[in-house]
């Protein structure tokens, strides 16, 4: 499959390129083969995609709110129309197994376009009558936006910028993470076959400094950003301090508590897609798993015996089940957790190895992990290790497993799984979230919020709260009598 695109950058509706730039090689995770070479962008670039934003959006938000959806749903039946091809590109982007690209990455971007294509029609101000005078108010696009996307979900994360930004009469001008810089390239030139008119939706590649580059310009409305704490404290610091808007979309620890009832089968499931799916790069990933005593023993031995049947290997066979890490770092990174668990005195109690598969063997491979008599206190409980490493913890009691639930400085997500609904809806009312699942994990339709609290993140994606993020409130008194002036 041919991976080189035409250009490293997507400007008012072309391909550029500028060769000034450092070089950005794009690795195939399974190989640590080289399937691409781009080059970040330049000031000139960057200046480029912001005045093409710029000269744009003025039009484009004077259009309909039904012609602009109009676009975004041509955008999304395109991208179903291609969800084979991209979904092989995002296997070779970022090493997930084939079978879960082609039912979650452009598929989850077109979801995402067909909502707020449909949705931002129907999303207008308020009428307020005050008894004689009435108010209203209007819903108006902040201008040009940045979105800086993520490596562990690459098209999904710039539909789901995209998506909003442009239903509102926003320009977007969007930069991938430098790990996975090829779909978002396939979106923009979806938007410009749908029919979005040129500059309204530029990617620009880079790394920090792009981003930061793009996050300070004055043109700038708004940033929204996926990526680490770390990395969303100093994005958000800039943006503050020239008055930006932000939606940050960051990591997280996230507690998934199962209780005594629960469904055996189900809360196993639970646990290992909140913990393996997409090679538990994921940032909402349940890696915290508390078990109440009652269940534990029965839990911890179908947890062990599905997770052993796991098959990892060749991402493009649709039978594999894991694919490799994002890259080296990342898999020295997770590797390293897996000793510190081992030194921290955790029971390893499945995986923590690296697999050598023939033909794989400069992959970045890991093995699903499992870790149980976890402590609290340790660094595997509490750091984001965003690798397939799950932490077992035991409870007792309701009210302490909430309490140890919520002593994090994250609050991404949380899951809950118990046949006592009333328990469920009042422990997720308990714990200190943004996105909680009751007897599952890990879904995010787009027609629901997506977001954290706490050190996880600040403002949501999807749903009719992003249409929110990506607006402001002009508001208009209309006096219908004489003004009563004491001069």
């Amino acid at each position: 499959m041919k991976t080189q695109p035409k250009a490293s950058h997507y400007i008012n509706g072309s391909y550029v390129e500028d060769e000034g730039g450092q070089t950005m090689d794009v690795f195939y995770p399974a190989t640590g083969e080289v399937i691409a070479r781009l080059h970040a962008a330049t000031d000139n670039i960057v200046e480029l995609a912001i005045e093409a934003a710029r000269a744009a959006q003025g039009a484009w938000a004077r259009m309909s709110p039904t012609e602009r959806g109009r676009v975004l749903r041509r955008a999304a039946d395109l991208l179903r129309e291609r969800n084979d091809e991209i979904a092989r590109l995002e296997t070779f982007d970022t090493g997930k197994a084939i079978q879960e690209t082609l039912v979650a990455d452009p598929a989850s971007a077109a979801d995402a376009l067909e909502f707020f294509g449909g949705a931002v029609a129907a999303y207008n101000g308020d009428y307020v009558d005050l008894g004689g005078p009435f108010a209203y108010t209007r819903r108006e696009p902040l201008g040009v936006c940045v979105g800086i996307g993520a490596w562990n979900y690459p098209i999904q994360g710039a539909g789901w910028k995209a998506g909003p930004a442009l239903a509102m009469g926003n320009a977007m001008v969007f930069k991938p993470s430098e790990n996975t810089p090829l779909s978002a390239l396939v979106l923009a030139e979806i938007f410009t076959q749908a029919g979005l008119p040129d500059g309204l939706f530029n990617v620009v590649q880079g790394f920090g400094d792009v981003g930061a580059a793009l996050a300070s310009h004055p043109v700038v409305a708004k940033v929204s950003l996926t990526g680490s704490v770390p990395t969303g404290r100093k994005v958000l610091s800039l943006a503050g301090s020239q008055m930006k808007h932000a939606t940050m979309e960051l990591g997280g620890k996230s507690p998934l508590i199962v209780f005594d009832d629960a469904d055996l089968e189900n809360a196993v499931g639970g646990a290992m897609l909140a913990n393996f799916y997409s090679t538990g790069q994921v940032c909402s990933n349940g890696t915290r798993v508390f078990v109440q005593d009652g269940i534990r023993e029965r839990f911890l031995a179908r947890l062990i015996e599905r997770t052993k049947k796991i098959r990892i290997g060749d991402p493009l066979d649709p039978e594999t089940q894991m694919g490799p890490l994002i890259n080296k770092a990342q898999h020295d990174k997770v590797c390293g957790y897996i000793e510190i668990g081992k030194a921290e005195g955790a029971t390893l109690a499945c995986g923590g190895g690296v697999p050598h598969l023939q033909g794989f063997e400069g992959g970045f491979f890991v093995e699903p992990t499992v870790f149980t008599e976890v402590g609290d206190d340790m660094r595997i409980a509490r750091e984001e290790i965003f690798g397939p490493v799950m932490s077992v913890l035991s409870f007792s009691e309701e009210a302490e497993a909430i309490a140890r639930s919520n002593d994090t400085e994250f609050g991404l997500s949380a899951g809950v799984f118990t046949r006592d609904l009333a328990r469920a809806h009042r422990v997720i009312a308990d714990l200190q979230a943004g996105t909680c699942w009751i007897n599952h994990y890990n879904l995010s339709p787009a027609e629901i919020p997506f977001g954290g609290v706490k050190q996880s993140g600040i403002g949501r994606e999807n749903s009719l709260a992003a249409l929110g993020h990506y607006s402001q409130i002009k508001t208009v008194y209309v006096e219908t009598g004489d003004v009563d002036s004491p001069y």
